[in-house]
C-alpha cells in the first residue's frame, strides 16, 4: 500500500530534528560514540515503517541505540513523532535503504538486525528484490559482528519459506523458527501491520539467523 503524503512533512521533521539522522554515511563506526557512548548494543531495524515497534522496542531497551532506516519520509516522520511523544533517547532515525547498510556502518559495528515485514517482492524476476534474499543478508554480514542476529517476521508464508532457505545460504544459523508466532497469545512487541494481522487472526512467521563462520559458495 501507498504512503499518502503527509502535510507540513518538512515542518514536522524539524520538529523532530533531535532524533533525526540528516546524513548517516558520516557517522560510519561511531555511532556509539557520536550518539550513545555507553550502548550496551547497537541494533538496526530495516523499514521501520510508522514505528510502533522501534519506539516500544527502544522504550523496554533504554541501554541499547537503536538505529531505524526507512526509505519513505512520510512514513518515517510518523515514527519519529512517537519517538519524542515518549521522550526516548536511545532511538535515532535515517532516510535511507538497506543496500548501502555498509555505507553507513563499519565492520562488526551491529549486534542485531530487525526486519519486519518487509514487501514479499513476487519470486519470479524480484526475489533479489528481497531484504532476505542471500544477496542481501551476504550485505548484512559485513556490518554484523560474528554472533550477531537478524530478527525477521512476516505474515507472507511464501516469502517466509523461501527467507528460511536463504539464511543458511548466506552463513546463518537458523533459530527460534515458528509459522505461527502469537499462537498460544501476543509474543513481544508488534508493528501496526502485526497488530492488524493478529486481530484479523492472521499467523505471524518468525525466526532468528545468527551470523557463524562462513566461506562463500564460489
Amino acid at each position: 500500500m501507498r504512503m499518502r503524503k503527509k502535510k507540513n512533512l518538512i515542518p514536522r521533521m524539524e520538529r523532530c530534528a533531535a532524533c533525526h539522522v540528516r546524513d548517516g554515511f558520516a557517522l560510519k563506526g561511531r555511532w556509539r560514540q557520536e550518539l550513545m557512548p555507553d550502548a550496551a548494543e547497537l541494533r538496526v531495524e530495516l523499514g521501520c515503517g510508522k514505528g510502533r515497534f522501534t519506539a516500544e522496542t527502544a522504550r523496554q531497551n533504554p541501554e541499547v541505540l537503536f538505529i531505524a532506516i526507512e526509505r519513505v519520509p512520510d512514513a518515517l516522520v510518523v515514527a519519529m513523532e512517537r519517538a519524542v511523544e515518549l521522550e526516548l533517547k536511545n532511538v535515532f532515525f535515517v532516510v535511507g535503504d538497506a543496500a548501502l547498510l555498509p555505507d553507513y556502518f563499519g565492520e562488526d559495528e551491529v549486534d542485531l538486525i530487525y526486519i519486519n515485514f518487509c514487501d514479499p517482492w513476487p519470486p519470479r524476476g524480484q526475489a533479489k528484490r528481497r531484504l532476505t534474499h542471500r544477496g542481501f543478508l551476504e550485505t548484512y554480514r559485513k556490518t554484523l559482528k560474528m554472533g550477531g542476529q537478524v530478527h525477521f517476521k512476516t505474515d507472507n508464508q511464501p516469502l517466509f519459506e523461501f527467507s528460511v532457505l536463504e539464511f543458511p545460504e548466506a552463513g546463518y544459523a537458523l533459530s527460534e523458527v515458528t509459522r505461527h508466532l502469537h499462537e498460544k497469545g501476543p509474543c513481544g512487541v508488534m508493528t501496526d501491520y502485526e497488530a492488524k494481522f493478529y486481530g484479523e487472526g492472521v499467523p505471524i512467521n518468525r525466526c532468528v539467523g545468527t551470523k557463524i563462520p562462513w566461506t562463500p559458495q564460489s
